[in-house]
């Protein structure tokens, strides 16, 4: 028989065996499209979409075992062999199979947080623009808390008021968002371009959404650096919220090797 006719036989067989053998249960991970989490006062984040899709019937921890073995019919080897081989893969930092999954969230956050989120350029980001959508009059973050500033770490902060300390800069800043916004819609108002009228708006608690899309391996990074404590907090609690809500039920097995090989590496 030639060769390459005895290749497709074998594809196809490889194909059959494919098609019936057990795949994980992705029912889990389809309900997770569309789920929205609140983060923040008024802030959320929301998955719009997964690669693999849970159409496809294939895990995101399966689709990394697949591109590890370049298998592009997905054979598995059974839980036993997958797992140890995707534990070994992030221990000895082979992480390009991990970009074969995709995250695609949309995200509601402050400008205060999308400062330090853009600082990750292995995203992908589009925003809401304030040229064609006006901004609304409770479209600012306020925070819960007033934390002080940390002595030894120019960038960081350690402890906080308390609400009687802080309640006057409460009281402050709603004053201040109503005036930045009354001359905001004034100028609206006026004719004046929106380009232009959001310069009264208070910069950078304004919430703004955007898309973003990564994948799993740059994810990682960004969860490693983000989660810990010593991150802002306006950017640590949507990552804990990708972690918690998303990341940990669509990658079980990679976030368990993440826990052991990654995060506890860097305590």
């Amino acid at each position: 028989m030639p060769r390459t006719i005895s290749k497709a036989l074998s594809l196809c067989a490889s194909a059959v065996k494919y098609k019936n053998m057990s795949l994980p249960d992705t029912s889990a991970m389809s309900a997770l499209i569309g789920k929205r989490v609140d983060v923040l006062d008024q802030g959320w984040i929301e998955l719009i979409d997964l690669m693999p899709h849970p159409q496809t019937g294939v895990s995101g921890d399966l689709a990394i075992i697949n591109a590890a073995r370049v298998s592009f019919l997905g054979e598995t080897k059974g839980s036993e062999k997958d797992k140890k081989l995707l534990f070994y893969l992030l221990n000895h930092r082979h992480t390009s199979p991990f970009e074969q999954v995709e995250f695609k969230f949309r995200v509601r956050a402050p400008v205060v947080t999308w400062w330090q989120w853009v600082r990750h350029r292995t995203w992908n980001f589009n925003a809401q623009s304030g040229r064609y959508v006006p901004f609304e009059e409770n479209d600012f973050y306020t925070p819960g808390v007033w934390r002080k500033q940390s002595p030894s770490n120019k960038q960081a902060s350690l402890g906080e008021l308390t609400p009687e300390e802080g309640q006057p800069f409460t009281e402050a800043l709603l004053k201040h968002y109503e005036e930045g916004y009354a001359l905001y819609k004034k100028a609206i108002d006026a004719g004046i371009a929106r380009e232009q009228a959001r310069v009264f708006l208070p910069g950078f608690a304004v919430y703004y959404t955007w898309v973003a899309k990564i994948d799993a391996h740059n994810l990682m990074n960004f969860l490693s650096l983000r989660m810990p404590e010593d991150a802002q907090y306006e950017i640590r609690v949507y990552a804990k919220a990708i972690y918690e809500h998303f990341f940990k039920s669509v990658l079980p097995w990679t976030a368990e090797a993440f826990e052991k090989f990654v995060l506890k590496a860097g305590e």
